[in-house]
């Protein structure tokens, strides 16, 4: 099996299940009982946290529990806008944020609240200049995502953050979701205000998240019910997944340490090989771009044909994000990048894990290319 599909989730690793198994054997008490199991639960969920907010550099109480980055950017975005309405109703984000993002800010705009979205350009990159002009005094939130899950491409987030900074009312938040342990981010020197995570895109379960939250910031509890997690999100803690999440986000930050330049080997590798392939266009950035993706269309091909034939060769790849896949129509990242209809209708997006090889992408172009000539003989 090749799996380039990481970037809509990864296998998890085969440590981080044991322990997923083991404490949930083990450590099945309700971290809020009295009880001896309850406390050697609250206890296992206190060092988990502590062990995150040392890797992310935060301190533990800005470290918030979550199911994943559709409930972190959710908690975020609403959370934020909620809370901080009386100070303003005005709210920035990109026109190729994650659906989660932008359907966030479609229903805010329903309840009152004024968004602008940024345009981007044909690699997904803002321009700054318009971010400075969109700004207002009753500005409340910026949402960048940091890593975009289709194109690949990286926002200045540390120009972006500080630019926010000057606006005292204005919270900054970024969806980190595809960033996290392949693209370094310092929360603190990016003046980052809530940062949402994922756990099952670094090799961790399903189910778990996290969202930093800098000390001092509020938000509105979107689940009530509990005091778990600071009052911002009630029900009863996943230890398991704490601690299972832990462990991924160690261990995908050492072989990040120990091999940061594979995934950049690979990417390199891959591009250059497809465009041996006649017809391919590769529509993410060459240059300043995630490590892990790239995204590349065949026009007037049918990207659904292809990666259904490259799967009955156990090879997977995707079109776009996981949570828009199923939808019939183009890409709408690549249509607001200004991609246009053939190339974003026929998207394709491979990603990495530290995990594949060399040799896995020679097999797999090889693949490609006798899948497309296969194609192109069916169409004449």
């Amino acid at each position: 099996m090749i799996y380039f599909d990481n970037s809509a989730t990864t296998k998890p690793y085969k440590e981080v299940i044991e322990t997923y198994q083991k404490v949930s054997e083990v450590f099945f008490g309700n971290p809020s009982s009295l009880h001896t199991l309850g406390k050697q639960a609250e206890k296992l969920l206190d060092q988990g946290r502590e062990q995150i907010s040392k890797l992310l550099q935060a301190n533990k109480k800005e470290i918030v529990f979550t199911s994943g980055g559709t409930e972190g950017n959710n908690l975020a975005i609403k959370g934020t806008a909620l809370q901080h309405k009386s100070r303003g109703n005005h709210l920035i984000t990109t026109k190729i944020e994650h659906a989660s993002n932008y359907e966030a800010f479609q229903q805010l705009e329903t309840l009152g609240f004024e968004v602008t979205y940024l345009d981007v350009d044909h690699y997904g990159i803002i321009c700054l200049d318009q971010l400075k002009s969109s700004l207002r005094e009753d500005t409340i939130l910026v949402s960048i995502i940091h890593v975009n899950n289709e194109l690949g491409s990286i926002q200045p987030i540390k120009e972006i953050g500080e630019i926010v900074k000057q606006y005292p009312k204005a919270y900054f938040h970024v969806d980190h979701v595809q960033g996290i342990t392949k693209v370094p981010l310092s929360f603190k020197q990016c003046h980052i205000d809530l940062c949402t995570i994922s756990g099952h895109k670094f090799h961790g379960p399903k189910g778990t998240g996290i969202l930093y939250v800098r000390q001092g910031v509020k938000l509105f509890s979107l689940f009530t019910g509990g005091v778990q997690e600071y009052n911002l999100r009630a029900g009863t803690e996943n230890i398991p997944g704490v601690i299972a999440i832990a462990k991924a986000l160690r261990m995908s930050m050492e072989k990040f340490v120990q091999n940061k330049n594979h995934l950049q080997q690979l990417r390199n590798h891959f591009i250059k090989s497809l465009n041996e392939i006649e017809g391919v266009v590769v529509n993410s950035p060459i240059e300043e771009a995630a490590p892990h993706i790239v995204n590349f269309s065949l026009p007037k091909l049918k990207p659904e044909v292809i990666i259904q034939s490259l799967g009955e060769q156990e090879m997977y790849v995707s079109t776009k994000s996981a949570c828009s896949s199923k939808l019939a129509e183009p890409s709408r990242v690549l249509m607001m990048a200004g991609l246009g209809n053939d190339r974003a209708g026929s998207a394709i997006r491979a990603s990495f894990s530290f995990d594949n090889t060399i040799e896995e992408v020679d097999e797999f172009i090889l693949a490609m290319k006798k899948t497309v000539l296969q194609l192109k003989e069916v169409m004449r």
